[in-house]
């Protein structure tokens, strides 16, 4: 059991040990739940990088390596600029 008191400011510090065990870093967010009166449930929410969704979707077609896709792009903005007179 871990006990911590609530600052002027509304604050609690959560123990070191329950940092570690939890995996809690400076930035992480966490949601209240308020179970009873006198009962709060705790979820920790980490962000997400951007790196972890990749493969989340499936692919429409084989990525067809850098020079297509500069190209593509190439041609798309090319297309754009003359349809918008730019």
């Amino acid at each position: 059991m871990h006990i911590a008191k609530i600052t002027s400011d509304g604050q609690v510090t959560i123990p070191e040990e329950l940092r570690s065990k939890l995996g809690l870093e400076e930035g992480d967010e966490l949601m209240f739940f308020v179970e009873s009166e006198k009962l709060i449930r705790l979820r920790v929410l980490k962000p997400r990088r951007l790196r972890e969704f990749a493969g989340a979707l499936p692919a429409t077609r084989p990525y067809p390596g850098k020079d297509a896709v500069r190209q593509e792009v190439g041609e798309a903005l090319a297309k754009k600029i003359l349809s918008e007179g730019l």
